[in-house]
């Protein structure tokens, strides 16, 4: 097994890391690893450090190297030295395939299909909505069962500091008159008034009367 040096401090267990060097050689070598000598190959995997290998897989190695730095170049938006930063993006850039589906994703997502549905007084979908018919229609999707008002969706689930907020919370403001889904970026989604359809709003913490997150 090889030794390896850390550049910074990597989060991931021993055993894990193990396995990504493991597997980064694996699809181009078989057979039990030699002893290393001074003379090692270097692995770099941005985020948690270099591996030494032993030298006679060079070649494997310089190829991995250049494949890492060939998919860096091609994620620009992704934080490939800090994989802890939240940056919307999986290990090394990816997109969060495996993003968990908790109900207040999936209402979120569901709401974002009914962008540019038109704003009705008491309705609830599915083709036009007022504010509380839109929250109630899309946390339906994912199964959760919301009251109708956005008074009574005021005390549903958690309380959530703005700080806190998360895309798929549920916001109220106006005085508790007003009800939306948070979607990031200081952005509510919402069915907003007569004449406005379904839109992205800016969101500040003084507008704010509560936020609720439904588990």
């Amino acid at each position: 097994m090889g030794k390896h040096s850390l550049q910074r401090e990597s989060r991931l267990p021993n055993s894990v890391k193990g396995a990504v060097v493991m597997g980064a050689l694996a699809a181009t070598t078989t057979g039990a690893f030699p002893a290393i000598t001074a003379q090692a190959a270097t692995v770099e995997i941005p985020g948690i450090g270099n591996f030494d290998v032993p030298d006679e897989f060079t070649p494997q190695v310089q190829q991995f190297n250049q494949a890492v730095k060939d998919f860096a170049a091609n994620v620009p938006q992704a934080n490939i030295d800090n994989p802890g930063v939240n940056n919307n993006s999986g290990f090394f850039g990816l997109p969060e395939m495996m993003k968990p589906s908790t109900p207040a994703n999936i209402a979120l997502e569901a709401a974002q299909t009914k962008v540019g549905a038109q704003y009705s007084w008491g309705a609830s979908g599915p083709y036009s909505f007022d504010c509380s018919g839109l929250v109630q229609w899309a946390y339906k999707q994912a199964g959760v069962e919301l009251p109708r008002t956005s008074f009574e969706q005021s005390h549903v689930g958690a309380p959530v500091a703005y700080e806190n907020l998360q895309p798929g919370d549920i916001v109220i403001t106006n005085g508790g008159g007003h009800v939306g889904i948070y979607a990031g970026d200081n952005k509510l989604l919402n069915a907003v008034q007569s004449g406005t359809p379904v839109s992205y709003t800016p969101l500040r913490p003084d507008m704010v009367v509560t936020a609720r997150r439904v588990a």
